[in-house]
């Protein structure tokens, strides 16, 4: 494709994409929003403040009364020392959040889930902010509380100051629509406006979202010059499944060996780290792990724990 159509797409899709993401009358939203927070005192603030602002229930709606969505369930990760990482951190909060549906709204997560009839986020919002600093310390370091020089009325009628979560939360709902059936991981403090089409039929049983570089694979010195040793990189073959693989941190080379079973690569760019499951993978993860969930020990990751052996030979891997 040549460089002025490509560009007009990618116009196209942002401008797309903000017009949904800025629709007040109709907002973008999950069916169910869940946050992964350091602590209880925090997961009962936003449940109260998103239930009452980006994701409460719009007027028509809330009138009648009849559904329980949109949902927000907001749990805190109480783990063992070292933390749970945000592989397995994922699973806990999701099985926490859907203990709390069933206890506090008599619904049934992952029934519905199976069912595709509705959608599901988590936000990952635990951390020292360390990428947003020293704007933290005036939240007493609740990163995602950090607030933004925009406002956004709350069920009572009052304005209020638009924190990072919430923006996050609003700009990732343009996802929902095309994600029944899923669950959507994000981080708290991760805004994006993607650039590629966002209204979609998920292929694969996991989405991880990046950021493709070109229309083909780098060479050796295009490797290094964007740095794509320094970061995970995922990489889409020319095949018509479009199946992918992912590296973490490695030069051109090491690159090229390990992804040798993916065939023609097509395109290649650095992960944005946040994906998308389908519920039986969902389902299947929550098994794999379930020793260290039920005893809240260990500590894995996404990328090299879930994504890397999942997509990658077992030789590669290793």
């Amino acid at each position: 494709m040549s460089e002025a159509p490509a560009k007009k797409i990618k116009q196209e899709a942002l401008d797309a994409a903000l017009s949904v993401m800025t629709n007040a009358e109709s907002p973008a939203l999950y069916d169910v929003t869940i946050i992964c927070t350091t602590d209880d005192h925090q997961a009962e603030y936003w449940t109260k403040r998103l239930s009452e602002g980006v994701c409460r229930a719009p007027s028509s709606s809330a009138e009648g009364g009849s559904s329980p969505f949109p949902m927000v369930l907001a749990v805190s990760e109480d783990w063992s020392a070292g933390g749970a990482g945000n592989g397995l951190g994922t699973l806990y909060a999701y099985q926490k959040a859907a203990r709390a549906a069933e206890e506090k709204h008599g619904v049934d997560l992952a029934a519905l889930l199976r069912d595709k009839t509705i959608s599901a986020a988590l936000y990952h919002t635990a951390g020292k902010g360390t990428r947003l600093a020293p704007l933290p310390a005036s939240e007493n370091n609740n990163k995602p509380g950090v607030k933004l020089p925009v406002c956004h009325e709350l069920s009572d009628g009052s304005f209020e100051p638009m924190t990072v979560l919430e923006a996050v939360v609003k700009q990732t709902g343009i996802y929902a629509a095309s994600r029944k059936g899923r669950l959507s991981v994000y981080w708290g403090d991760q805004v994006f406006i993607p650039s590629a089409a966002f209204s979609y039929t998920p292929t694969h049983h996991v989405d991880i979202m990046c950021t493709l570089l070109g229309d083909t694979a780098p060479t050796a010195e295009e490797w290094a010059e964007q740095g794509l040793d320094k970061y995970g990189v995922i990489a889409v073959s020319k095949g018509v499944g479009r199946d992918a693989a992912q590296v973490e941190k490695v030069d051109h080379a090491t690159a090229v060996k390990m992804l040798q079973s993916l065939g023609d690569i097509g395109q290649v760019g650095p992960s944005l780290g946040s994906f998308s499951v389908s519920a039986p993978m969902l389902e299947a993860l929550c098994g794999e792990y379930s020793t260290e969930l039920a005893a809240k020990a260990g500590k894995f990751d996404t990328d090299p724990h879930f994504w890397m052996p999942l997509t990658l030979p077992e030789e590669a891997y290793v």
